[in-house]
């Protein structure tokens, strides 16, 4: 019962990938930066567009080529981000980040390609983890069947995954991450799901496969917006015997009496911007309101059960360093709460950091990005040495 050993990474969304030539121009220009400003090994958490992995599946000798080029600049990597399909860097993602779905065969065959550059990364007996889209976005039309058929294509991949162990004895587990208005939002939800698959998974005897290769990447940000307790949804995770692969260290915003706070408001309306989607919800005695994007309506005007509201916490993924940016508050205390939850797992998850708004943050938030990179990382492997050290004082 540890946090995982292995070196931390972040995740290489934060900059742009669209083809092999851009993803190693940038483990050049930033990450290998970064490693070196941080003074210890980091790994490269890659985000490997579809377009990227055709490239290096297109001929026999690429992914060696980009595995040696890896190892040239002692990045090990041993997760894969294959949440964003497409350009996660065009002029406006925001919902479009949700698709194909599970329910599209493109979703099933590229996850399954991206496990198979993986294992060829992977060191020999090595596991690594692949971040994917919770389902599908709720805010988008789906058949009546639709939770069944992502169910199924689920599971074929998990006979994917199992076949890709068998062949190369390395085993990669997938990793669906909740995330606010998505299918899969809640803990409750991703609990309940879970459940549906093994269902479905023990009618057709791959069970095992199911629950060796399926489970969640807990990304902190997202289930702090929810405002849930994390400790405990970490604990409920672990209980219904839902693995979580993957952890993403990230940190969301907060504003408390946003009525009463206009500085704090004022603040907000500079987030605003059109290439993310950043849900916002509100908590009050009333309970839970959710909008699917900040707006300037939103901050400037709050409708009525928004007005009403305690706080708000918006999923803008904010520097991990950051405690408060002006009058804003950040989440970085779930953050702290979550991590302490990981620990207590008998198993040790794969720990990234993933702030990939860093382009699109307000003026004064802006940093050169390696310097603000390396920040994350040391305040990050600062945290999990804190928490190391609790675990042995206690």
């Amino acid at each position: 019962m540890s946090l995982n050993p292995l070196p931390l990474s972040y995740c290489t969304n934060v900059h742009p990938g669209r083809s092999v030539a851009e993803v190693e121009a940038g483990l050049d220009q930033y990450t290998v930066a970064v490693a070196r400003g941080v003074g210890r090994p980091i790994a490269a958490g890659l985000w490997l567009a579809k377009s990227v992995v055709a490239e290096l599946l297109a001929t026999g000798g690429a992914v060696p080529r980009f595995a040696d080029g890896l190892r040239r600049r002692e990045l090990p990597c041993y997760t894969l981000n294959a949440f964003p399909y497409g350009d996660f860097h065009s002029p406006r993602v925001k919902e479009r980040v949700y698709l194909p779905d599970w329910t599209a065969p493109e979703r099933l065959q590229y996850t399954v390609q991206c496990a198979t550059v993986l294992a060829a990364l992977l060191p020999a007996g090595g596991e690594g983890s692949i971040s994917t889209v919770p389902l599908g976005f709720k805010g988008f039309s789906h058949a009546p069947d639709f939770a069944d058929r992502a169910a199924d294509q689920l599971i074929e991949c998990a006979r994917g995954l199992r076949r890709i162990a068998e062949e190369t004895g390395k085993v990669v587990r997938l990793a669906i991450e909740p995330e606010p208005l998505c299918v899969l939002e809640t803990t409750a939800e991703a609990i309940e799901f879970f459940r549906r698959v093994w269902e479905r998974a023990d009618r057709g005897a791959v069970a095992d496969a199911a629950r060796t290769h399926l489970g969640v990447c807990y990304d902190v940000c997202h289930q702090a917006v929810e405002f849930e307790d994390v400790g405990a949804s970490i604990r409920q995770l672990a209980a219904a015997g839902v693995r979580i692969n993957k952890v993403h260290a990230s940190c969301a915003i907060e504003v408390d009496r946003p009525v009463e706070n206009l500085a704090a408001r004022q603040a907000l309306r500079r987030y605003v911007e059109p290439r993310y989607l950043h849900q916002t919800i509100a908590t009050s005695a009333g309970g839970i309101v959710r909008a699917v994007d900040l707006t300037e309506e939103l901050a400037d005007s709050p409708p009525a059960d928004f007005a009403a509201a305690d706080a708000w916490r918006v999923h803008f993924h904010v520097p991990v360093d950051a405690e408060r940016l002006g009058p804003l508050r950040t989440t970085r205390p779930a953050l702290r709460q979550a991590l302490r939850a990981v620990a207590e797992l008998p198993y040790a998850p794969h720990l990234e950091v993933e702030t990939y708004t860093w382009e699109v943050l307000p003026d004064a938030q802006k940093t050169d990005l390696v310097a603000g990179l390396t920040r994350e990382m040391a305040a990050t492997h600062a945290m999990l040495a804190a928490v190391g050290g609790e675990r042995v004082g206690g």
